[in-house]
């Protein structure tokens, strides 16, 4: 049950008793006027601020071990809480859950890793992988310079003010301390978006209604915004994953009809592509907007104009990076970027 924290009860008294307004007092620690009113009435029964003696669920670790859960995520963020809470003993249990690695570091303003979820990869995955890196690992900036890297990626709109509620007195709905903000874009309706990049170019982002299909990617997005493009640069080669959509007979000969040049692509393999890292960036400033977008329309909006907000520097950086020797070194499997 999330409370006022301890330093907050101790100034909002210290500031009571130097006259401050309760109300004053109330909207300095974001709260409500019953929130500093309680500390005081606290105050002058038992001598402190402290909560009274309480029945619930005993808290499993110490201070000492708190501190100790949160010191090796300081030291490697990309550790993961299912290995701190392995070796991390409990005081009523011979261990604890990853859960409460989570708990300790959220009330440090930490954020816990988790595993992470891949693409199962097969021997013959493996084989393809490493069959196209080893083709490829001898390309230059030059080389890969003229790829047009292009995928779509679906984005969800946030639910409500996107903070979870897990608890409230009255009147203290929304305050700091009972509230816990997403990580993570949440539920909600959401759209699908195409886009390409280059070292030295960009298309525009196209918003998809409704799924992508063969007949959809060939009418909306081939036809009028890939085609154009390439014609305007010829030297460039098109890039797109063995999604259905893309490896359809009907797509295969309307870009062979057009003499587009297709760079063959391993399977399962999204760690290579460098516009799936922009998804991720354009997902991340999203999200740090002063004002998230409350509807689908306005999030559609959020999208293009932060697509148009990345630098060129940044794309140009991706494409750079790509990772033909690291895949050779992990005989084929993931690559950790």
């Amino acid at each position: 049950m999330p409370r006022v924290p301890t330093h907050l009860r101790e100034r909002a008294l210290g500031m009571l008793q130097g006259g401050r307004r309760t109300t004053d007092m109330a909207r300095a620690i974001n709260g409500n006027v019953h929130t500093v009113r309680r500390p005081r009435q606290c105050y002058r029964e038992t001598g402190r601020t402290a909560d009274r003696p309480h029945s619930g669920r005993p808290r499993v670790t110490t201070p000492a071990q708190d501190q100790y859960i949160r010191m090796p995520h300081l030291q490697d963020s990309y550790r993961m809480a299912t290995t701190t809470a392995r070796v991390t003993p409990g005081t009523h249990n011979p261990s604890i859950s990853s859960q409460t690695v989570c708990n300790r570091q959220r009330e440090a303003g930490q954020r816990a890793r988790r595993p992470v979820v891949r693409e199962v990869l097969t021997r013959h995955h493996r084989q393809q992988r490493c069959l196209w890196a080893q083709t490829h690992r001898r390309w230059t900036r030059q080389d890969w310079q003229k790829v047009l890297f292009t995928d779509e990626s679906r984005f969800c709109l946030t639910r409500g003010d996107g903070r979870i509620h897990v608890y409230h007195r009255r009147n203290e709905r929304y305050t700091e301390a009972c509230t816990l903000e997403r990580d993570r874009f949440g539920g909600g309706w959401s759209i699908m978006v195409w886009g390409g990049v280059s070292q030295h170019h960009r298309t525009e982002l196209v918003v998809i209604a409704g799924n992508l299909n063969a007949v959809r990617y060939r009418e909306d997005i081939l036809l009028p915004h890939v085609v154009p493009f390439l014609q305007a640069h010829p030297d460039m080669t098109l890039q797109h994953d063995n999604a259905t959509s893309h490896t359809a007979r009907s797509v295969r000969d309307f870009l062979q009809d057009r003499n587009v040049s297709v760079l063959p692509w391993p399977v399962k393999s999204p760690d290579l592509n460098p516009i799936d890292h922009v998804w991720d960036l354009l997902d991340r400033r999203v999200r740090a907007r002063a004002i998230p977008p409350r509807n689908v329309q306005k999030l559609a909006g959020a999208l293009l104009e932060e697509w148009g907000n990345i630098s060129q520097q940044e794309l140009a950086n991706l494409v750079q990076s790509m990772r033909c020797t690291a895949v050779l070194n992990a005989a084929g499997g993931h690559t950790r970027y």
